[in-house]
């Protein structure tokens, strides 16, 4: 159950960005409520992984804003919990068992408490037995289940995830697959771009689709896919569409 105090729904007003003069989000507007994992999808270049670091908060807006419960990141309240994992994750020079706890360490829990709900979160990716290994030693699909773990240790209320199995083969991709549907059942609400229409369809409760940095539709995932209402987002289900 979330606290009274959650920090959901996350809302973009009016986002836009822009890099060297160059738009890359164009007044892009929505509202993200608690459920389902909402799937980002759109053709290269559409400003998907741009979208989630501003989300994030890794990138300031050059226009409109971020709103977590209808305030501001800064607007007088705890900062939200979110975490975001990256395409291709960096791994600390530690062990698999320090790389899920340094998120537990900067929040100041004891070590006891520290190694416990590491080795916890561990044993849900599916690499407990790896606790001692250098993180780095790792297979891709191995740290992509790592940074998954340590991104939930917190139990974050919302999680990006920025094309997690785009360098995957099938297995690992499956694998991935699993430990963030179970991470949306645990309750954190998962925002994830993809490539990937099969994973979208798989994954999705609700879609967003993006095309040259403007939000052309944000639909319940079986709606979207049984008839996208925009022009562009049915010719990108049709693969006619990749810029």
């Amino acid at each position: 159950m979330r606290a009274p105090d959650t920090c959901l729904p996350l809302r973009a007003e009016g986002l836009r960005y822009a890099a060297n003069g160059v738009p890359i989000l164009d007044g892009v507007s929505f509202a993200l409520e608690a459920g389902p994992p909402a799937l980002i999808i759109g053709p290269n270049g559409a400003g998907k992984s741009v979208l989630l670091r501003v989300l994030h908060g890794l990138l300031p807006p050059t226009g409109g804003a971020v709103r977590w419960a209808g305030e501001g990141r800064n607007g007088g309240r705890p900062m939200p919990r979110d975490a975001m994992v990256f395409q291709r994750p960096v791994m600390l020079r530690r062990s698999v068992l320090a790389n899920a706890g340094y998120p537990l360490k900067l929040a100041g829990l004891p070590r006891a408490e520290r190694r416990a709900r590491a080795r916890a979160a561990l044993a849900r990716v599916g690499l407990d037995g790896m606790a001692d290994r250098p993180a780095r030693r790792l297979s891709g699909g191995e740290q992509q289940r790592l940074a998954l773990a340590r991104a939930s240790v917190l139990n974050p209320e919302a999680l990006f995830l920025d094309e997690p199995t785009a360098s995957l083969d099938p297995a690992a991709t499956r694998a991935v697959e699993d430990i963030v549907s179970d991470i949306a059942a645990q309750g954190t609400k998962v925002v994830m771009t993809t490539q990937d229409l099969g994973q979208a369809r798989r994954m999705a409760g609700e879609v967003l689709f993006l095309h040259r940095g403007r939000l052309l539709e944000h639909a319940p995932a079986a709606e979207f896919f049984a008839g996208p209402r925009a022009p562009e987002a049915a010719a990108f289900l049709r693969g006619e569409l990749v810029w």
